[in-house]
């Protein structure tokens, strides 16, 4: 038996299969020879030969599981400055100055690994007597952040007198991240079910979605193409390469006369939506 965890960032033209470097293991000295050789002609950047199965599939999971947590908490520093009136992006900025800080950015958390991979270790450390916390109060704020930002959507609408009941609201990006098709466990569907919670109509438009696959999957049957003129609220929720070609006037034709922008992933100016993570 032998075993090589997957390391692949879908979307991601840069790191790739043969250019990162591969974990490799085996149930025996031998088998996990044989592995790590094999794999050594087809990886340019090299081989890490685990010293057992286990300790190749941990290091797979805490991978994830590290920059769930530190997602987790620039999510949270982003609640924190919502409240003192503080630009998030603003501060990450200057605080990225510094050689040593990490570049993560707030934002909805999904996918097949990062979204999971703390769930798979949680589960075992339980098993064997040990209740995590940090990685656990990690994924409960990951996870309620569609809640938040749908929630900031209505304050904001009802600071402009925009009836929530029955508004028009567009989504923009429906996968787990940017340029990619892979809508795997995408937590832009809690927007979709909170803004359709508070009886509004919503339209989801992705370029890089598969439309039969979405509805099977979520239910959701994205839209073929933007309406101007027709959104209380626009959200732009994936930083697709598409929608950060998009001008802020391509955007804001989108919307009513009087309707509420916000900004998930930064792809505009802070002084040019209403709000923002």
């Amino acid at each position: 038996m032998w075993l090589s965890p997957e390391r692949i960032n879908p979307g991601d033209k840069e790191h790739r299969v043969i250019n990162i470097k591969k974990v490799t293991s085996g149930s025996t000295p031998d088998i996990a020879t044989i592995v790590d050789d094999l794999y050594k002609e087809i990886i340019i950047a090299g081989t890490h030969k685990a010293s057992s199965i286990k300790v190749a599939e941990a290091a797979k999971v805490i991978e994830n599981t590290q920059r769930d947590v530190n997602i987790a908490l620039i999510n949270e520093l982003s609640l924190i400055f919502n409240k003192l009136d503080i630009d998030t992006e603003a501060v990450l900025e200057a605080a990225g100055t510094k050689w040593n800080f990490l570049p993560f950015r707030p934002g909805l958390v999904g996918g097949h690994c990062i979204g999971v991979d703390p769930y798979y270790l949680t589960h075992k450390a339980i098993e064997v007597g040990y209740k995590p916390e940090i990685i656990l109060a990690g994924r409960r704020l990951n996870d309620s952040m569609g809640k938040y930002v749908a929630n900031q959507v209505a304050t904001l609408m009802t600071k402009k007198r925009i009836h929530i009941i029955d508004a028009n609201i567009l989504i923009m990006g429906l996968t787990f991240k940017e340029n990619c098709p892979d809508l795997r466990n995408t937590r832009v569907v809690d927007l979709v079910e909170e803004f359709k919670g508070f009886n509004c109509s919503v339209d989801v438009y992705d370029p890089w979605v598969d439309k039969q696959e979405a509805h099977r999957e979520y239910g959701i049957t994205p839209v073929d193409s933007l309406a101007k003129g027709k959104y209380d609220a626009v959200v732009l929720a994936v930083s697709h390469d598409e929608f950060k070609k998009m001008s802020i006037e391509e955007i804001n034709i989108l919307g009513k006369d009087n309707f509420v922008l916000y900004d998930i992933k930064y792809l505009l100016k802070a002084d040019q939506v209403d709000g923002r993570l």
